[in-house]
């Protein structure tokens, strides 16, 4: 068995704080300062460890070491870990618990590894006291153990709680920024400069909890974070060197008291839109002791101006919302390009700062970054961007901006990428194609794109002034990068090409949908708005559902029905919103029937009527399972002489019986929809099955016609299969 090796403290960090940590322990006096992969290294001394918990703003954990050796297996680590003498750092009646890390051949799983430690730690005692100490979730001493290339690293975690947890903020908004994270933000933007001078100012004009405006001040008024927790883990330890602690704390009390009577002179100010989350706030900065440094005030971003008394110069930064998913895109995009706009027109010579998860929707700020740096929040690669607002830049937004006031139109001119302006010129090239088309068929909702440009795959449908966008999930050999900023260009053409604002653009990912999904909204919006469509006027919905309620490929069929549904009995299977049903009363059919399993889409079809002026006195609306319903119809006396019937290619839905599969189905489908025609009548079969075939010799004895091509509008001519479709006739 070798000889245990020593080992260096390891003080640990968000990734991307390496650099500034490495500095704050040279400053702290700490000894031979090595950088690795978020944790800064140094040479071990408990008083400096001390130090560190109490002063870092960039810290995680202080890992203070017990020992390094190499292990072959778990037998040989358990065998190592009973040399360490444990009796030397804690008792058989405090608690402790152990985290480890990293994996071997032998050591497969981070959990069989920390039992292992576990039971050797339980075993010394057992073997030297005879009792052993208590496992707790809150313990006394933390024990962490990192396996790394065949050997193992044992330290004691100096903190306990990871030292970002000042103890100030109990109350956080949705997507808080860590303590540790917000005071390297502050130190990248020049704010340890800033705040040294008279007139230093920060701004944050979307502050949620206060985490940047709080630690600012707990900077300027030179207190150490550490002053504002409890206790620290190594208060526990046997080898607790007391007297040495209390002389580092009673410095930090001077230092602090020192600067309180020095009278420091801040100016920071914090703007949120959520009153909720401003009176969080608020709370946290009187629990941090600085809630007399900090304004706060209750205002949207839209309200962004320079308030009298600020000075010339001063930084504004703030870590703005990046969106969660990519239906956020629009939303995001246009508040990044208000606040750029806004803080130019307000804050000629300020330093803008700018941390985002997003820094694709950087661009939307119209400025060129002088600095930015690669941090992680959390998981999330991150970047901080620094801008500095020229008087130039300033008074040009101040142009535009009246030139917008006076016009109702900006003259600032949009910028595209070189992916986006690709997209922007294929859609206008296909608007001006389709533009006297659309005029003819008289309505305002149609397809403009469809996956035209392979690498960008979605639909583009135009709905009256607004744009649905389907992404449908791209392969997994695609990179997720390159996936979102593909999307990001269409969602930024868009607009250019159609001369739209962007939050006239809606954006869905389309995936397989399975049971109720099909059914649930996806949204709660509740925004409905009318489309036209030759004679009819239909509501349509793009935000709370998964399709808009109007199935625009279906649009020749619909026109037909108008046709032919004059002074005829109508019946509408897999009826959705019921829109075939409305051109078959518009068309003066003399009753139509409307049935599908969903009440919600049957009470939009009952909207539908009645926007087109039409009473349901000779039009009935029926929620059922299709497949069941038929079968019961076959023994009541009504009769057609029209159908449309529009099933699902699958469904599973707990509300039918059985589960649905339109090619395995279709034949028993047909043979009771066919069994509901008056002589002389005629089904209309469609589906949008890609692979699916018509059972001709099943149903031999009707007359098939297959109109698929025909029943294609000029707006999907890219894509024949997007539905086919049949006539179907008795032969008799």
């Amino acid at each position: 068995m070798q000889e245990p090796q020593e080992q260096p403290m390891v003080i640990t960090c968000p990734k991307g704080l390496e650099s500034l940590l490495a500095q704050e322990l040279t400053d702290l006096g700490a000894q031979g300062v090595k950088l690795g992969v978020a944790f800064v290294s140094c040479q071990a001394d408990q008083v400096m460890g001390y130090k560190v918990c109490l002063w870092s703003r960039l810290a995680s954990r202080v890992l203070y070491p017990l020992a390094h050796f190499p292990v072959e297996n778990a037998d040989d680590m358990y065998q190592q870990l009973l040399q360490i003498n444990w009796l030397e750092h804690l008792s058989d009646r405090q608690t402790f618990r152990v985290y480890f890390s990293g994996t071997n051949d032998d050591i497969r799983n981070t959990h069989f590894g920390a039992l292992k430690v576990k039971d050797a730690v339980c075993d010394y005692f057992r073997d030297k006291t005879g009792t052993r100490p208590d496992i707790s979730d809150q313990p006394d001493i933390s024990i962490h153990v990192r396996l790394s290339r065949d050997a193992i690293s044992v330290s004691l975690d100096m903190a306990g709680e990871p030292l970002h947890k000042r103890g100030y903020r109990q109350s956080q908004g949705l997507a808080p920024l860590k303590e540790n994270l917000a005071a390297a933000l502050l130190t990248r933007a020049g704010w340890p400069k800033l705040m040294k001078q008279e007139d230093g100012a920060l701004l944050d004009p979307m502050c949620g909890s206060g985490t940047l405006l709080i630690e600012a001040a707990l900077m300027a008024a030179d207190i150490a974070p550490g002053l504002l927790r409890n206790q620290f883990a190594f208060e526990k330890w046997k080898t607790f060197q007391s007297p040495e602690w209390r002389e580092i704390k009673q410095d930090a009390e001077n230092r602090k008291q020192a600067a309180q009577e020095s009278e420091v002179e801040l100016t920071l100010i914090g703007y949120d839109m959520d009153e909720k989350v401003l009176n969080k706030a608020k709370d946290n900065a009187r629990r941090a002791g600085v809630m007399h440094f900090i304004h706060f005030k209750n205002q949207t971003l839209n309200e962004l101006t320079k308030e009298k008394g600020l000075p010339e110069s001063g930084l504004i930064l703030s870590n703005p919302p990046y969106g969660e998913r990519l239906s956020d895109e629009v939303a995001i995009g246009s508040l990044y390009a208000a606040f750029g706009r806004l803080v130019k027109q307000n804050f000629a010579n300020w330093t803008l700062g700018v941390f985002t998860g997003n820094p694709g929707q950087a661009y939307q700020f119209k400025m060129r970054a002088h600095k930015q740096y690669q941090f992680y929040n959390g998981a999330i690669a991150s970047k901080l961007f620094l801008y500095t607002i020229s008087e130039g830049s300033s008074e040009k937004a101040q142009a535009q901006a009246q030139v917008q006031l006076e016009t109702g139109k900006t003259n600032e001119p949009v910028v595209l990428g070189e992916g986006a302006q690709m997209v922007c010129n294929r859609l206008k090239k296909n608007l001006k194609k389709i533009r006297s088309w659309v005029k003819k068929q008289n309505t305002n909702c149609y397809r403009l794109y469809d996956a035209d440009m392979p690498e960008y795959s979605v639909a583009i449908d135009v709905y009256d002034k607004w744009v649905h966008i389907q992404e449908y999930a791209p392969p997994k050999s695609v990179d997720p990068e390159k996936a979102e900023n593909r999307l990001r260009d269409i969602l930024d053409a868009v607009p250019v090409a159609l001369n739209i604002d962007r939050e006239q653009v809606v954006l869905k990912q389309r995936k397989v949908q399975k049971g109720k999904r099909q059914y649930e909204k996806q949204d709660k919006q509740e925004q409905f708005f009318e489309v036209q469509e030759g004679n009819c006027r239909f509501y349509v919905n793009l935000t709370d559902y998964l399709d808009s309620g109007l199935f625009l490929d279906h649009r020749p069929i619909r026109m037909d029905i108008a046709q032919w549904a004059k002074n005829k009995d109508f019946l509408n299977l897999f009826s959705y919103t019921c829109t075939a049903s409305v051109h078959a009363a518009v068309g003066g059919a003399r009753s139509t029937t409307s049935v599908d399993m969903s009440q919600t889409y049957l009470n939009w079809g009952r909207k539908n009527l009645a926007l087109n002026g039409l009473a349901d006195t000779d039009h009935q609306f029926i929620q059922a399972d299709c497949t069941k319903w038929l079968e019961q119809a076959q023994h009541e006396k009504d009769r057609y002489d029209l159908i449309f019937m529009d099933p699902p290619s699958f469904s599973n839905s707990k509300r039918m019986m059985d589960i649905f599969d339109v090619q395995r189905d279709h034949v028993s489908l047909i043979e009771h929809a066919m069994g509901l025609l008056r002589p002389g009548g005629t089904l209309v079969f469609s589906n949008n099955l890609r692979r699916f075939k018509m059972e001709h010799d099943a149903l031999e004895e009707f007359k098939i016609s297959d109109v698929s091509e025909g029943s294609i509008p000029q707006d999907f001519a890219r894509n024949q299969k997007i539905h086919q479709c049949f006539l179907i006739e008795n032969k008799s």
